[in-house]
């Protein structure tokens, strides 16, 4: 009888018991209400706070209006300029208590250089709140006690951190892994020797002679690296599929970008069932999972650090660049709408202030606060109106791996003058033979039932729709030369400005086009 199983089994569930009461007597307008009240007398000494009259705030009788009113909307380059890049000279107490020890290298999938991202204790003891939860919540999986002594693979970023005189810095999921608590390090795989390997190519081929000896129950990361480790393990030992030499493996938690691109390939790894659970776990915090086996969305964690607001993404509010406007209008968890496109601004205790991460998300149930991300602000095609978001694109690439029975995992877009007009160009990433104008015109018909923006535009101002058909892994080796291989670096799915003639010299000289 598995014991230790069994002791877990039951921690997680009663663990499980207080937070299910909790969600359940407390709106999540309240549990809003209190994280802001408490982010903002925390930090009301700090510079910040100092500058903008938390203390004054405190004494509001509407905090959340008064705070909106109060304090501007930031975005990367505005908060970094006037407030973090002093917390990154190692001054303390500017936009959170104390002195911050910690910075998340995020460039994103969208700008070119790097951001530094603060991340403090306070913000650290929230992750490994939240990430209980999420483990707690595999109780309502009923999966075996045997189940809860398997190991958790988690492939993210080194754990060897670089010390730059005042603080560390690293991707997210190094710094987390980093300071995980001693009662996992029994669970967590690849383990700390592996963990600290800066170089992907290493750290992949360690993980590959070790598997036979690990007995995976969770695997944890961004689906094009967790696709190319098991491809590789598989290879490398002979194996039909990955159940071969992990028998128990139950879950896997993916992030980062939309799986249904990547559904398909991972079926045909796995040998037993495997049931995939997303989570939102982005630089700036933990903001929300899968808690529910039926849900098709995540739970936003409205009561652990973070405070949300939501900005409908249209025009009024950003400009074609994806630009917020000054005077956005903003809505909170109380009174946003369902399946409307929101932008996410987050305050944050580490110091994030009215902060736009990037992300655009919709409400699928507003009563039980479950989102979907759809894309990002800067991830979005409208050089002549059409509107096409992420969503629209990740969509259409689905439907076209039913309408020919492929496989297509990583795709990305750019529009480009065509005479005194516009065009689409679609870069598809797949190990199939595909016939590039049926799939162009596929997509160009699937996107008109999806958009009827684009459906406009189409007869009006994009006079054409081109497909080029490249293998995937010209996508990795892209990543790979611009430093972005492995742990949580996702490809662009639209590309803009530069970045469109670096991908096509790219694909010249490395002969895929």
């Amino acid at each position: 009888m598995p014991i230790l199983g069994s002791i877990l089994k039951r921690a997680y569930a009663l663990r499980n018991m207080p937070f299910e009461i909790k969600s359940n007597s407390i709106s999540h307008k309240k549990a809003q209400t209190k994280q802001l009240e408490k982010l903002v007398r925390k930090s009301q000494f700090t510079a910040f706070g100092e500058h903008y009259g938390f203390s004054k705030l405190l004494e509001s009788g509407n905090i959340v209006e008064d705070f909106k009113k109060t304090v501007p909307i930031h975005d990367y380059k505005s908060i970094y300029k006037r407030w973090w890049y002093r917390a990154l000279n190692g001054e303390a107490y500017v936009s959170w208590p104390d002195k911050v020890k910690y910075f998340a290298l995020s460039s994103g999938t969208s700008e070119a250089s790097s951001k530094y991202i603060p991340v403090t204790s306070d913000m650290l003891r929230s992750i490994k709140k939240t990430s209980i939860r999420q483990l707690v919540s595999a109780v309502k999986f009923d999966f075996p006690e045997s189940f809860y002594e398997k190991g958790i693979l988690m492939i993210g970023g080194s754990t060897h951190l670089q010390f730059n005189g005042t603080y560390y810095e690293g991707d997210l999921s190094g710094i987390t892994a980093g300071n995980i608590p001693f009662w996992f390090q029994h669970f967590y795989k690849p383990g700390r020797k592996i963990s600290k390997a800066t170089d992907w190519a290493t750290k992949l081929d360690e993980m590959v002679k070790k598997a036979p000896s690990w007995d995976i129950g969770v695997i944890v990361g961004v689906p094009a690296w967790v696709q190319i480790l098991i491809e590789k393990i598989i290879e490398e030992h002979g194996l039909g599929n990955i159940h071969d030499v992990w028998p128990n493996l139950r879950v896997y938690v993916h992030s980062g970008v939309s799986f249904k691109p990547y559904v398909k390939r991972f079926e045909k790894l796995f040998g037993k069932p495997v049931m995939f659970q997303e989570s939102y776990l982005a630089s700036e915090g933990y903001i929300a999972y899968q808690n529910d086996p039926e849900s098709k969305g995540m739970q936003l964690v409205t009561d652990n650090g973070l405070f949300f607001e939501f900005v409908p993404f249209n025009d009024e509010n950003f400009d074609f660049q994806g630009n917020i406007s000054k005077n956005a209008e903003t809505f909170t968890v109380d009174t946003v709408d369902e399946n409307v496109e929101y932008a996410l601004l987050l305050s944050s205790n580490a110091g994030a202030w009215r902060y736009l991460i990037g992300d655009t998300i919709k409400f699928i149930d507003k009563q039980k606060c479950e989102i979907v991300i759809t894309g990002r602000t800067k991830f979005f095609l409208s050089v002549c109106g059409e509107h096409l978001s992420q969503e629209n694109m990740n969509r259409a690439i689905e439907l076209l791996q039913e309408d020919l029975n492929i496989e297509v995992n990583e795709f990305t877009i750019h529009a480009f003058k065509h005479s005194s007009l516009f065009a689409h160009r679609w870069y598809l990433g797949t190990r199939e033979k595909i016939d590039h104008e049926t799939a162009a015109k596929l997509i160009d018909n699937h996107l008109k039932n999806l958009n009827d923006d684009y459906r406009v535009e189409r007869m009006e101002a994009i006079k054409d729709v081109e497909v080029v058909v490249i293998p995937e892994i010209a996508f990795y080796e892209y990543m790979k030369e611009k430093g972005k291989e492995g742990s949580a670096n996702k490809f662009p799915r639209v590309l803009k400005n530069g970045r469109v003639d670096e991908w096509e010299n790219f694909l010249r000289a490395h002969n895929y086009i």
